[in-house]
């Protein structure tokens, strides 16, 4: 896998933005390759794919607004209301596990989850398929091609080189003062390194905030100011109302993570940790 790795970006096939770990694990038994990757952006795009042919996965997960919606909770076909807010689907590549509870353990899995959800896409997989292969676009498509193309197409899709990613490489004019705060803040007194940690400013693991009292997988950071809503639910409708929920040590209860605990921030670390998080928005690419 590193040798085909070390290949794949000796020839620019991908080229890793600033910021991001050089090694991406890509399974020896899914290959990146350029058909492949092609055709999972065509599949990502495609509305054949629900039920009633109206929604496609960049329904929810558009890319100009960094591959998510502008929805609390998704909607998908006839306007179902879905559990959770559609998450960023950048670098998910570096993934551990996937969807806001972590059910998934790979893209292969996650990426036809959303297709036969009756609140997504509602469509069996196998009439997915049988739909797909009636057209002339899609020859020689089967269960197998769909999903290992469009869990390529989503490996490709990565954001880094942002202001944070530039300062962090030694350009000190990247951050502004209030950001360089923000920073500060984010690594010592927020406590949000804790969980937001690594190139992709998330440990893949699930804990406890007091919002919907269950367990829920850290999001990255990587083009947080782009677009809200934010939470699992679409709960906080700005990054400040994010800043004051966890400076105020979120909702107390049983089993609340025990790095939630008031912050007591002043205005202008608030500020700052703001400045940060638009910090941290980069340049989005995908394919190869």
């Amino acid at each position: 896998m590193k040798l085909y790795l070390a290949l794949l970006l000796s020839t620019r096939l991908i080229e890793v933005p600033l910021g991001l770990d050089r090694y991406l694990p890509v399974p020896d038994s899914n290959p990146l390759t350029i058909e492949k990757v092609a055709l999972g952006k065509r599949l990502f795009f495609e509305k054949n794919l629900s039920r009633d042919s109206t929604i496609a996965c960049a329904t929810c997960h558009e890319p100009s607004r960094s591959y998510t919606d502008v929805w609390p909770k998704s909607i998908g076909v006839n306007s179902r209301r879905g559990e959770f807010r559609s998450p960023r689907i950048i670098n998910r590549v570096y993934g551990k596990s996937f969807f806001w509870d972590g059910r998934a353990k790979s893209l292969e899995e996650q990426v036809m989850q959303p297709i036969s959800n009756p609140l997504e896409m509602d469509l069996p997989i196998a009439d997915a398929v049988t739909r797909l292969a009636m057209s002339a676009e899609y020859p020689g498509i089967t269960l197998e091609v769909m999903r290992d193309a469009l869990a390529s197409y989503v490996r490709t899709i990565l954001s880094g080189n942002s202001p944070y990613d530039r300062h962090v490489a030694g350009d000190k004019q990247a951050l502004s003062d209030s950001a360089k705060l923000g920073l500060k803040i984010f690594r010592g007194k927020g406590g949000c390194v804790s969980c937001h940690l690594g190139p992709n400013l998330t440990d893949e693991r699930l804990h406890i905030t007091g919002i919907g009292r269950g367990s829920f997988k850290t999001p990255t950071l990587r083009e947080v100011a782009r677009q809200g809503p934010y939470m699992h639910d679409g709960s906080l409708s700005t990054l400040e109302d994010v800043i004051d929920y966890y400076d105020k040590g979120g909702n107390a209860g049983i089993g609340i993570d025990s790095e939630m605990h008031p912050l007591h921030l002043t205005q202008q670390e608030k500020l700052g940790l703001l400045d940060f998080l638009k910090a941290l928005t980069g340049v989005i690419q995908e394919g190869l």
